[in-house]
């Protein structure tokens, strides 16, 4: 256990080591007596960490959601998982995956938990499972399924009997499917921690004293299950006994106040590794550095788990995805949307996770020093009376300049805004502000085999001029679909006279006030345009001018979805049950008899969908079931377009670019790739996503179909492109002053001990699988600038530079490199020797003809 003192008595600190050794009288115990082939772990945990059977763990965890990615994708990803350093995996459980229709549930295909489950503790990792049941996570209706809206008297996660009611059955059913395949750590399993609910403070206050007592009830309703495994709430600092609060966030170092009981440990469960994006944003990126600054801060502080949301992000595949929320997700994780490492964010934290591994019994069974040597420097330690285990993160909070700080007699500078951390309180082994990781830079080559020329067939749908319907006012969209379309059609008939359309100098205006997401409008025959809203705003306003004719005249709406909203802003969620979508305002300005306001006079009919999409011609299937015709220059909105490809070559992941499309839905072989929206443009007036992620296991050889549903008029289909991607363009950017690789050392006997005899800085150049470095395109020691695949020069370069990495890397598929003067200026001259030199190297990698042969 650590004891927080500046000045505490050693002796003390001996006595409360050996009352360790009786676990029950220190820590919550949860046990279960089962058989199992596997040894059951006990899982317990005090005011330090976790302790699994009765081994303390610092536990680094990464979110993976297996609906996310295909299953013959889980095995690589949850590798590079544990190969990146993590033990644990986190996932939300997606109740709207398993139990799409009430009472039939769906365990198959990507909703094969019990498989996910197994392939992670196949690895020796651990598992945290998270069953909601509302989990928000950006996906549609924040898992929740589309029938429970229908539920008479429901309000959704408050006191409501119910929501409680369902929820409860909902939870047993995969709790206790985990318990049958003995998934549980007291059962042998890997199932280490569960969280009941989500972030629910946010919404506790709308819902008063029931919110409060719903909160009681979820925590009762896990822990009297008895699973044998501690449960957490997140964001949820008041969770009651014996739930531990956690903490979600960038820097819950600073953020977090701490376990609301001083005999819980501080757990992170969401570490934002980016941020998620919605139709309509720039690029988004959170550097390396913050968040292993972040982590670095947290574990100095008493934190002994860190869970990356997202580690991988994947795909919302199909209409997944919550309202304007990219199919792309989560793509800057340090495992991009493909599964591949995006670095140097993967590399520099493993290195991390090593950094601290080497300080885990200091950090596990220390006793914890704080000093504050300056305004913004701060040393954190922790020794272990009796011996000499230490370990040491020294702060530089200043985000302007390096700091030195004066430690045990010793003087180390400290990078700006950064932490440095000390296994022994001597060695420096880990920078976090000094990237030592190699670069990646993404790839899309274009198919060779599946960019032959496309034959486009097209079907277009037919616009309805007038449905049936007694509704005197537009219908809520969300509960028009039931979710099982993003599409809703609206009509109404109104009459104008001559009276009405003599106003001298006037403009007719139609004016319709939408709630989302997106709408198509038509007057008598003539499509008038489309407007949308965005992820920030509520609400958006569609208006245009208009003809109208002496008589009736027929209105037609489309409503719109693109996911259905899961939070505000401000609330993530409350009152989600009663959440309104589509055309809320339909009205007619500028008449000589005024405003004409046809939302509550006029009656509205509807049609629920796509021809095309109850017909299933997306599929193989449906195909036949309309007429095709071959696509010429231009086509109506509303059209459905299909093709055939074949496979892309390689083994390689493969995306289509959408380019010359503007809005709609992609099918490959039946199986649904995603939305995209490629007409919503970002302020840097380019497309949020252009390249749409198609799984290996969604292809065939020869001959895929290829359909997509296409909402806007006269794009241009033969723009679109299959490519292949691959981060074989690697780089290095290391400067000489930085610290050497934790890779050299060791921990034994509790001395830190170096590998190798000689301790130098290196970079590391690494390809992919059998790929070997085939070409060096840019290499500089100096002052270089740019980013990885976009180096230039500077003012300051040795010559040799390519030179000496073409000698140490070319042909190989991994190599170092020294960094340091005397490998660069190898004719001892010093064009800029006030200058602190960087090395800049970027190569290619790529496969040897045989490799090439086989697709390796």
């Amino acid at each position: 256990m650590r004891i927080h003192s500046s000045n505490h008595p050693w002796f003390l600190l001996a006595i409360l080591v050996v009352l360790l050794s009786f676990s029950g009288a220190l820590s919550s115990t949860h046990k279960e007596k089962t058989t199992s082939k596997n040894p059951k772990k006990e899982v317990t945990y005090d005011g330090t960490s976790l302790i699994i059977n009765g081994k303390r763990e610092l536990l680094y965890s990464g979110s993976i959601h297996y609906p996310r990615s295909t299953p013959d994708m889980w095995p690589k990803v949850i590798k590079r998982a544990k190969q990146g350093g993590l033990n644990t995996i986190q996932t939300y459980v997606f109740w709207n995956v398993h139990e799409p229709v009430q009472g039939k549930f769906n365990f198959s295909g990507r909703a094969d938990l019990v498989k996910f489950v197994k392939l992670i503790e196949k690895n020796g990792m651990y598992v945290t499972l998270r069953p909601g049941p509302f989990i928000q996570a950006e996906w549609n209706h924040g898992g929740l399924p589309y029938w429970l809206r229908e539920v008479p008297g429901i309000f959704f996660r408050t006191d409501n009997k119910p929501f409680k009611e369902h929820t409860e059955r909902y939870v047993k059913v995969i709790l206790d499917k985990m318990k049958q395949e003995k998934l549980f750590a007291s059962q042998g399993g890997p199932i280490i921690l569960g969280q009941i609910e989500n972030e629910y403070s946010a919404v506790e206050r709308a819902y008063k004293e029931d919110g409060v007592n719903y909160i009681k009830w979820a925590a009762k309703l896990v822990d009297s299950m008895n699973l044998g495994i501690p449960w957490v709430m997140c964001k949820q600092n008041n969770a009651p006994d014996p739930m531990i609060n956690a903490c979600n966030g960038r820097h819950c170092g600073d953020t977090f106040p701490g376990p609301n009981k001083k005999n819980k440990p501080s757990l992170w469960t969401e570490n934002w590794t980016t941020q998620f994006r919605v139709f309509g944003d720039p690029p988004a990126h959170r550097s390396v550095e913050d968040i292993a600054y972040s982590v670095a801060r947290f574990f100095s502080k008493n934190g002994s788990h860190v869970n990356y949301y997202m580690y991988h992000g994947g795909t919302n595949f199909g209409r997944t995805s919550a309202h304007y929320v990219t199919t792309r997700y989560y793509d800057d994780a340090p495992l991009d949307e493909f599964g591949l490492e995006r670095e140097p964010k993967y590399g520099h934290l493993k290195l991390l996770h090593n950094a601290l591994n080497l300080c885990k019994k200091a950090l596990l069974w220390g006793h914890s020093r704080t000093e504050k040597p300056g305004k913004d420097t701060e040393i954190r330690y922790y020794e272990q009376p009796g011996t000499k285990v230490c370990a040491a993160f020294l702060a530089n909070n200043n985000t302007e300049a390096a700091e030195t700080i004066k430690f045990k007699g010793k003087e180390y500078v400290i990078p700006p805004r950064s932490i440095s951390i000390l296994p022994d309180c001597k060695t420096v082994v880990y920078s976090t502000a000094e990237v030592i990781s190699q670069h990646t830079s993404r790839n899309y080559v274009k198919s060779k085999k599946a960019n032959k020329k496309f034959d486009f067939k097209v079907f277009t749908e037919t616009i309805p001029s007038e449905l049936k319907g007694e509704s005197f006012i537009p219908v809520e969209l969300y509960g028009l679909t039931e979710d099982v379309t993003d599409y809703g059609w609206y009509t109404t008939n109104f009459k104008t006279d001559d009276n009405d359309l003599k106003k001298k100098g006037g403009k007719t205006t139609l004016r319709i006030a939408s709630l989302g997401h997106a709408l198509h409008v038509w007057l008598n025959g003539e499509y008038l345009g489309n407007g949308h809203g965005s992820h920030e705003e509520k609400s958006f306003i569609f208006q245009k001018q208009v003809s109208l004719k002496e008589g009736e005249n027929h209105l037609t709406m489309l409503g719109v979805l693109t996911g259905f909203p899961v939070r505000n802003i401000d609330d993530s969620g409350s009152y989600l049950e009663h959440r309104y979508t589509g055309p809320r305002s339909v009205s007619i300005l500028g008449l000589s008899s005024g405003p004409l306001d046809l939302t509550e006079k006029n009656k509205w009919g509807n049609k629920v969908g796509m021809e095309g999409e109850k017909l299933g011609i997306h599929a193989e299937k449906g195909l036949k079931k309309v007429k095709w015709q071959k696509f010429s220059a231009k086509a109506p909105g509303l059209t459905w377009y299909q093709t055939r490809f074949d496979a892309p070559e390689s083994k390689s992941s493969v995306a289509i670019r959408m380019n010359g499309m503007g809005k709609g839905l992609i099918w490959v072989n039946g199986e649904g790739v995603g939305r995209y929206w490629m007409s919503f443009l970002s302020p840097l007036k380019n497309p949020t996503q252009v390249e749409y992620h198609i799984p290996r296991s969604f292809l065939k050889p020869k001959k895929n179909l290829l359909v997509i549903f296409e909402e806007e008029p006269n794009v241009k289909p033969e723009l679109i492109d299959f490519v292949i991607i691959n981060r074989d363009t690697v780089c290095s950017y290391i400067g000489e002053n930085y610290t050497p690789s934790v890779r050299h050392w060791t921990k034994k006997n509790d001395k830190v001990q170096t590998i190798t005899d000689d301790v130098f800085l290196t970079a590391n150049l690494k390809c992919s699988g059998t790929k070997k470095i085939a070409a060096v395109e840019f290499a500089s020691f100096g002052n270089p600038n740019g980013t990885c695949g976009n180096f230039t020069l500077g003012s300051c370069n040795a010559p040799a530079s390519k030179q000496v990495i073409e000698k140490y890397c070319l042909g190989k598929s991994e190599c170092d490199i020294p960094v340091n003067k005397s490998t660069f200026q190898q004719d001892k001259k010093d064009s800029c020797p006030k200058v602190v030199k960087m090395l800049a190297v970027q190569v290619k990698c790529g496969r040897t003809k045989k490799n090439k042969e086989s697709g390796i």
